[in-house]
């Protein structure tokens, strides 16, 4: 049990510690990730940089992950009972919102060039994993080193999918049984955009009082 994604943050970062001022980028999935990605960032001496991807809910159960999807490329897992409309649909509305994400959050900023960079890519927990693997599969076009999925905690399934996926799966709570990210955190109140900023942005000052 975490008490918060910030504690969270840190313990991860302990088990990162071999990438610590090497050749890298801190990749968060907002928005629950960013606050963890933050932690994992200051105390690794990595730029942070959001990813902006959002999962394709199953239209009966929309925490229920069949496919993410970003910008310019969408991932899905075909399923008997979810028709081709409702994906075009779901698509057009999340990038509509990712828009609105990309001028909230970069403001202008360019993306970090991610080419031959180890890649550590962090949430607050994986339940799936269908989010991250369509995170995995757009990302591989920019050319990492090497990709890295770090999180606080994950379902043994998900693990496992995700192993197969990427050059390191690092996850420091696997439980046997396991129901939502939110069971395991103290304190898992819903990450708005307001503390996305403050996160970004308190990470940014640190970096130039440090260099």
């Amino acid at each position: 049990m975490f008490s918060d994604r910030i504690e969270a943050g840190s313990l991860l970062a302990g088990r990162l510690k071999k990438y610590e001022g090497k050749p890298g980028v801190v990749l968060a999935i907002p928005r629950g990730g960013v606050p963890v990605a933050y932690a994992v960032a200051k105390e690794l001496g990595l730029p942070l940089d959001v990813v902006l991807i959002k999962k394709i809910g199953h239209p009966n159960n929309k925490e229920y992950a069949i496919g993410a999807a970003n910008l310019t490329d969408y991932f899905v897992i075909p399923h008997a009972d979810v028709p081709s409309s409702y994906i075009i649909e779901e698509v057009e509305r999340i990038r509509q919102r990712l828009k609105k994400m990309y001028r909230q959050f970069m403001a202008g900023k360019e993306p970090e060039n991610l080419e031959n960079k180890t890649v550590i890519i962090v949430d607050d927990g994986v339940a799936t994993g269908s989010t991250l693997l369509g995170t995995v599969n757009m990302l591989r076009k920019s050319k990492p080193a090497r990709i890295v999925i770090a999180v606080p905690v994950a379902s043994r399934s998900a693990v496992e999918v995700l192993s197969e996926a990427v050059d390191e799966v690092v996850v420091l709570l696997i439980p046997e049984q396991f129901f939502g990210v939110g069971d395991f955190y103290e304190d898992f109140a819903q990450v708005n955009d307001d503390e996305v900023l403050y996160y970004l942005n308190k990470w940014k000052k640190e970096v130039l009082k440090t260099g």
